[in-house]
C-alpha cells in the first residue's frame, strides 16, 4: 500500500515538473520571438535603406537638402527639427513634471493626490491626434497672436524669436510635446520619490531642516539618477511622436535658428510623404530616416536602462 502511494506521489511530482518545464520553454519561446521580431525590424529597415546609404553613405545624415522632385535627399534638417522640438518639450515638461511629482508625494493633501494623479493619467491616455487638433485650433492662434508678438517686442534682436508670425513651427510643436510627455515623466518621478526611505526625510527634519531643505536634501538629491532616467524616457517619446507634431510644426525641410519658423521632424516627414514615395530613391530615403530614428531611440532607451540599473545597484 505504501509503495503504491509513493509511486503515485512520484508520478505527480514528475507531472508537475513536466508542466513547469513546458511552461518555462513556452515563456522562453515567447521571449525569443520578441527578440526575433525586433531583429527582423532592424533588418527590414536596413535592407530597404541600403540603396540610399550605399549611394551617399553617412553623408545622408549630414546633408540638409531634401527635394524628392530632384531626387536629392538629406536627413539633417529633420534631425534638427527632432532635436530642437524635443529640447523645447523638455524645457516645458521637466519643471512641470517635477512640481507635480513633488505635490503628489510630499506637499499635496491626501484627498487631492488621487484625483490629481487620475487627471495626469488621463492626459497620458489622450490620443496624439486629439492633441494635434487642439494645437491647430487653440495653441497655434494663441502663439501667433499673443506669445510671438510679446517675445518679438522684448527680444527682437535674438534670432531665436525672429521671423513672421506663422503660429506653426518648432515652438508650437515643442509646447505640444511638452504637454504630452509631462504625464510620463511625472509618473516615473512619483515612483522614484516614493521609493526613497522615509528615514531620509525624518533624519533631515530631526537635524532642523526646513520643509524645502528636507525636499532638496532628502528627496531630490537621492533621486537625481531616477529623475534623469524619467527625463530620458520622456525624451524618447518626444522624439518619436508623429501625428501631433506633423499637424503643428509646419512640415518644411529647412534648418532655421528661429523657434517660430516651420520645420519637420524625422517622424513627421515619414508620415507625410511615405504614401506618395514612388520616385527614385524617395522611399529608400524615408526608410533610412526611420532607421536613423530607431538607432537614436535605442541609444536613448539604453542610456535610461543603464541609469536605472545603477540606481537599483546603489539602493542595494
Amino acid at each position: 500500500m505504501s509503495s503504491s502511494v509513493s509511486s503515485q506521489s512520484q508520478r505527480k511530482r514528475r507531472e508537475v515538473r513536466l508542466s513547469d518545464l513546458i511552461f518555462f520553454h513556452f515563456l522562453r519561446g515567447i521571449g525569443g520571438l520578441v527578440i526575433g521580431l525586433f531583429l527582423l525590424l532592424i533588418y527590414f529597415l536596413y535592407k530597404n535603406s541600403q540603396p540610399i546609404l550605399d549611394l551617399q553613405g553617412l553623408s545622408f545624415f549630414w546633408n540638409p537638402e531634401w527635394s524628392p522632385t530632384q531626387d536629392v535627399y538629406g536627413a539633417l534638417s529633420f534631425a534638427w527639427g527632432t532635436l530642437a522640438s524635443s529640447a523645447i518639450a523638455l524645457m516645458v515638461a521637466v519643471p512641470l513634471s517635477l512640481a507635480a511629482a513633488l505635490f503628489l508625494t510630499e506637499l499635496g493633501p491626501k484627498w487631492v493626490r488621487a484625483p490629481f494623479r487620475f487627471f495626469m493619467e488621463m492626459l497620458a491616455a489622450i490620443p496624439s491626434v486629439v492633441y494635434g487638433l487642439w494645437g491647430i485650433f487653440v495653441l497655434v492662434p494663441y502663439v501667433r497672436t499673443v506669445i510671438q508678438p510679446i517675445l518679438r517686442q522684448h527680444s527682437d534682436w535674438m534670432p531665436l524669436f525672429s521671423g513672421p508670425p506663422f503660429g506653426v513651427g518648432l515652438f508650437t510643436a515643442g509646447l505640444i510635446l511638452g504637454i504630452m510627455i509631462t504625464p510620463t515623466i511625472t509618473s516615473f518621478s512619483v515612483e522614484v520619490f516614493r521609493s526613497i526611505p522615509p528615514l531620509y526625510r525624518e533624519g533631515a527634519m530631526a537635524l532642523g531642516a526646513t520643509s524645502w531643505e528636507t525636499i532638496r536634501l532628502a528627496v531630490l538629491k537621492p533621486a537625481r539618477a531616477g529623475v534623469f532616467a524619467a527625463v530620458i524616457l520622456g525624451l524618447g517619446r518626444a522624439m518619436g511622436e508623429t501625428m501631433a507634431v506633423a499637424m503643428v510644426i509646419g512640415n518644411r525641410a529647412e534648418i532655421s535658428f528661429s523657434l517660430f519658423s516651420p520645420s519637420a521632424t524625422m517622424s513627421s516627414v515619414i508620415a507625410n510623404e511615405y504614401a506618395e514615395a514612388n520616385l527614385g530613391l524617395h522611399l529608400n530615403a524615408l526608410v533610412a530616416v526611420g532607421f536613423g530614428l530607431l538607432i537614436v531611440s535605442l541609444i536613448i532607451n539604453g542610456l535610461a536602462r543603464v541609469i536605472i540599473w545603477n540606481l537599483t545597484r546603489f539602493r542595494k
